[in-house]
């Protein structure tokens, strides 16, 4: 993760602050995500039954591929120097725009749209996060994930 002084925070506000790397989302991940939800959806995990659909195949939960964003946005959100710890704040929303097919690659863009101090040595960030889908015009969700920063 890129760390900056607290002073610049908020001179990365409005800022695209890049892109993950490409992940696949294979059958496994499904079938885990399935397991550990009870979720198990025949559109999730029987490929048989899914192909009859209009996807074609099995898709990825919704909530599996928002739960990607804490390690897809990892190496992307910056943060501030002298961190002790980042907590997940919530989500201002979560629009999802297409499914993830199985074995498709999809990576997170992240812009940040809000520092806050919350009280001193707390600062909030929010950011716009785009779940792309390799060789999709239509991302799969758009979200806006919030951080709390303890320094």
């Amino acid at each position: 993760m890129p760390y900056v002084p607290v002073a610049e925070l908020k001179d990365y506000v409005g800022k695209e602050l890049g892109r993950s790397e490409w992940l696949t989302i294979d059958q496994e991940r499904i079938n885990l995500f399935a397991e550990a939800t009870g979720d198990y959806q025949f559109i999730h995990v029987d490929p048989v039954k899914a192909a009859q659909t209009p996807f074609g195949s099995t898709i990825a939960h919704g909530f599996l591929s928002l739960s990607l964003i804490p390690k897809l946005m990892e190496d992307i959100l910056i943060l501030p120097e002298g961190l002790k710890m980042v907590v997940n704040y919530g989500l201002d929303s979560v629009r999802f725009i297409q499914p993830v097919k199985v074995n498709s690659k999809v990576r997170l863009k992240v812009d940040l749209t809000e520092v806050t101090e919350k009280k001193p040595g707390q600062w909030l960030l929010k950011a716009t996060a785009t779940l792309e889908i390799e060789g999709s015009e239509k991302p799969a969700y758009i979200a806006e994930p919030l951080s709390l920063c303890f320094v």
